[in-house]
């Protein structure tokens, strides 16, 4: 019988220590959950359609709604075509009679604004750099063969003045 007996309490150990093995550690942890509380927040814009995207890295397009972690402060940032994009903070709070924190604010609402476009303006040349316009061509000129020069003044006679019409006037040139 004794050789029996240490047969069985080998067969004994040997399956005490394999169970041990096998088994999960119990929780040391009598507060709670081990993992951070979570909060479903909804979020909504108006015009809708709007893609959020949260600073765990979350998206969703509005209205929506995405389940976050309501331990610490994040960001939603809303965006749209055409729109200016815009950032809500979202903070835990502390509800009375609760250890659990709520989200706030929740549902998280947004009125994005149209986006400013600047107009495109025409190019314009500098005044320097614009071309004249080109004197037209009359007939005559154009039949006429080249009138010899006139001769030049003579230096005792001041030059004559010229005549004032339409198209001749005392204002600078550009």
């Amino acid at each position: 019988m004794g050789f029996d007996m240490s047969r069985v309490i080998a067969v004994v150990a040997c399956s005490l220590s394999l169970a041990a093995c096998s088994a999960t550690m119990p929780s040391l942890n009598f507060g709670g959950s081990s993992s951070p509380p979570t909060e479903t927040v909804r979020f909504e814009s108006q015009p809708a359609g709007a893609e959020v995207k949260t600073s765990l890295g979350q998206t969703c397009h509005t209205p929506c709604e995405l389940t976050l972690q309501a331990s610490a402060e994040l960001t939603g940032t809303f965006t749209l075509k055409d729109h200016q994009p815009q950032t809500i903070s979202i903070r835990p709070e502390a509800i009375a009679g609760s250890d659990t924190p709520r989200l706030s604010p929740n549902p998280v609402h947004v009125e994005l604004k149209k986006a400013v476009t600047p107009q495109k303006k025409k190019k314009t040349l500098p005044v320097a750099a614009k071309k004249p316009p080109k004197a037209p061509v009359t007939a005559s000129a154009a039949t006429t063969p080249a009138a010899a020069p006139e001769p030049a003044p003579m230096p005792s006679s001041p030059p004559p003045e010229a005549a004032a019409s339409a198209t001749n006037y005392p204002w600078p040139s550009r």
